[in-house]
């Protein structure tokens, strides 16, 4: 479904900076792309881990596409929300 310069973040309950710096170090072993995806009480706290990557590498990154909508997932049907960020060179 992606290829391997792209990598798949899904957002629990870890806190916001352990994420962050999970995908800088991403970024610098390069992957191109990384989707936050966050399912059900977790959507609002993808957004913020965006807001909060966009402050710290500032332009270097852009937001890509955006995907809203439900899935199966361990035999519920969750929304979520998906947020392509791409690094910029």
């Amino acid at each position: 479904m992606y290829s391997p310069d792209v990598k798949v973040v899904d957002v629990g309950r870890r806190p916001i900076d352990d994420y962050i710096f999970d995908i800088i170090v991403s970024f610098r072993e390069g992957v191109n792309e990384i989707i936050l995806k966050g399912r059900g009480d977790t959507i609002s706290k993808a957004v913020d881990l965006y807001w909060k990557l966009k402050d710290r590498l500032g332009d270097s990154i852009e937001l890509v596409k955006v995907d809203i909508g439900s899935e199966r997932f361990r035999g519920r049907t969750k929304s979520y929300i998906a947020l392509r960020v791409r690094r910029k060179y």
